[in-house]
């Protein structure tokens, strides 16, 4: 990966990319707009303009859409052209736990589909602060339960933001010693996470160094969000936090978050933690990046760089899981 370098406490595990000059044209440009609903309040009522952001993403018009309930949960599944039955990617998507939904996240994970030939289903897990925690997890465990009872006997999980908090607890359960109580038979081959949410203590060093650089995000109307979700639940509970989870046990993990974000921390201070654990993790620091970057798909050269990297890792982890006898 030319031009990449390495740096920080973790060393080899972090890979620090440089801000192309016609991506900074871009940003720039975007950040200039967002600027004006920087820490704007985001409850119910932004739900519909923040599917509707959600929906202008790039669509491919190389995959198709089904929508079904996998383990009770209703969702959408993303079909590319061609992919073996007997393995899914189950994605989380994003919305601070408050918004979003699988139709609105389709274009997304369309294009993760497509990269690693998979079909993925995105579960509508219920939202707070109609279903606070642990209504979220409990529906992500229920999925993927869901996916193993179909005989699916591989599955990677990706997610974003919010939907990366979830992933990564996903990985925690089914690595923990009571994993056969979440699944009989399906192997998670690796998690894929998006600037995850993995401190809902809202501790990390970077809300306030990186809070004149991040043009969507501030610490008031984040903990707003994160209040509306926890209700009165401890934000230190394993099945809150992914960076309280146990990390121990768990598939390979790779991270991808911008450097311009307050969520910056979160993922420094959990693949340090898990590296320290033995895990197999590796965390992409994209410079000059904002929040849901990867979004900007035709827009932003990061975005398909580090879509293609996710796509190469699943590919990778799914045919290693299949055995030397797998072909595509």
């Amino acid at each position: 990966m030319q031009g990449l370098t390495t740096e920080g406490a973790l060393g080899d595990f972090v890979v620090t990319h440089p801000l192309d000059p016609e991506d900074r044209v871009v940003t720039n440009t975007s950040r200039a707009i967002a600027l004006p609903m920087k820490g704007v309040s985001a409850g119910i009522e932004a739900r519909e303009p923040f599917d509707a952001m959600m929906e202008r993403i790039l669509p491919r018009d190389d995959v198709t859409f089904e929508p079904d309930t996998v383990g009770g949960v209703p969702g959408l599944w993303v079909h590319p052209a061609h992919a073996r039955s007997d393995e899914a990617i189950l994605h989380l998507h994003a919305g601070w736990f408050n918004l979003g939904s699988a139709k609105a996240f389709r274009h997304l994970v369309g294009h993760i589909a497509a990269r690693v030939g998979a079909s993925a289903f995105i579960p509508d897990y219920r939202l707070a602060p109609e279903h606070p925690f642990p209504a979220a997890v409990d529906d992500v465990l229920a999925c993927y339960r869901g996916l193993d009872e179909r005989g699916i006997r591989r599955i990677a999980v990706t997610g974003d933001s919010a939907g990366g908090n979830l992933a990564l607890i996903l990985a925690a359960c089914v690595g923990a010693d009571s994993a056969d109580s979440v699944s009989d038979d399906a192997v998670l081959v690796g998690v894929a996470a998006l600037s995850p949410v993995t401190d809902l203590t809202l501790s990390g060093e970077t809300y306030l160094t990186r809070a004149d650089a991040d043009p969507y995000f501030t610490l008031p109307q984040v903990a707003q969000l994160v209040r509306s979700y926890l209700g009165s639940a401890d934000p230190t509970f394993p099945l809150a936090s992914a960076l309280h989870a146990p990390v121990s046990g768990l598939p390979p993990v790779r991270i991808h978050v911008g450097d311009d974000e307050v969520l910056l921390d979160d993922s420094r201070s959990y693949v340090e933690r898990a590296v320290a654990a033995g895990t197999d993790a590796r965390l992409d620091v994209w410079l000059g990046m904002p929040h849901g970057f990867a979004g900007s798909i035709g827009r932003l050269k990061a975005s398909a760089q580090a879509l293609d990297a996710i796509g190469m890792f699943l590919t990778e982890q799914l045919l290693a899981a299949a055995g030397p006898h797998s072909a595509r």
